[in-house]
């Protein structure tokens, strides 16, 4: 089979330009403040269907590599590991309460917590980094 017919048999997953991604598959919006994190397409289809978000309390202080949230679907229950540093601010009941609104717009509804950052800059890939991950999958 040619690389060709591969990339065609995979779904065109969504990675827009604007956000910055880890390699657990969790996505930054640092242009709001407090920065919105959630997972991304490929992380909510890789998953299945959500039943259950086990959301952190806010004012929560977490560091870059804390697993600060459960996701659990019908296949398997994920920890979503924190790509930053920070203190969370806000979380999306509305995910809690309907955890399919993660798998139906992970990038915009379905955002997950939001965390005040620390100064450092996170270690994140660009949108063009994350996609080319995805192909390699």
């Amino acid at each position: 089979m040619s690389n060709t017919e591969q990339e065609d048999e995979r779904p065109n997953l969504e990675v827009p330009d604007h956000l910055e991604y880890s390699d657990e598959h969790v996505w930054v919006d640092a242009s709001v403040e407090p920065a919105a994190v959630g997972i991304t397409e490929y992380a909510a289809n890789q998953l299945g269907d959500l039943v259950f978000v086990d959301l952190p309390e806010v004012g929560t202080r977490v560091e870059a590599g804390d697993e600060i949230v459960e996701l659990e679907s019908s296949k398997a229950v994920e920890p979503l590991v924190s790509p930053v540093a920070g203190t969370i601010r806000y979380v999306n009941h509305e995910a809690a309460d309907d955890p399919g609104i993660i798998n139906g717009d992970p990038y915009g509804e379905g955002w997950i917590l939001k965390i005040e950052l620390d100064d450092d800059e996170p270690d994140l890939l660009s949108a063009e980094e994350y996609a080319a991950i995805l192909r390699r999958l």
